[in-house]
C-alpha cells in the first residue's frame, strides 16, 4: 500500500513539472485590450521596485489585475514583465519573474 502512495505521488510531481515549464498562465482567444496608465505613487521604501499591473483571462474575459510594489527577492534581482504573446491564434500570457 505504502509503496503504491509513493509511486503515485511520485508520477503526479513529475507530471506538475511538465506543466510548469512554460511558465504561461493564461491563454484566450482575443487580444487583451490595451494596457492601463497607473498612478505607482511612493515606494513604501527603500530597495522597492515597481511590477507593472497586466491583463489576466478568467472565465472567457479579461480582468485588470492591479501593479504593486514588491521586494526583490535577492540582491541584484530583476523584474522581467509578463507579456502577452501569439501563437496560432490563441494569445497566451507569460507570467512575470524576477531574474
Amino acid at each position: 500500500m505504502k509503496r503504491t502512495f509513493g509511486l503515485a505521488v511520485i508520477l503526479g510531481g513529475l507530471s506538475l513539472a511538465g506543466c510548469a515549464g512554460g511558465g504561461y498562465a493564461y491563454y484566450a482567444t482575443t487580444p487583451p485590450p490595451p494596457v492601463r496608465v497607473e498612478a505607482r505613487g511612493i515606494a513604501p521604501g527603500a530597495g522597492y521596485v515597481w511590477v507593472d499591473g497586466y491583463w489576466g483571462y478568467n472565465g472567457g474575459r479579461y480582468s485588470w489585475v492591479a501593479g504593486r510594489w514588491d521586494r526583490p527577492p535577492r540582491a541584484r534581482a530583476r523584474w522581467e514583465p509578463g507579456r502577452w504573446e501569439t501563437r496560432r491564434g490563441k494569445y497566451y500570457y507569460r507570467k512575470g519573474r524576477w531574474r
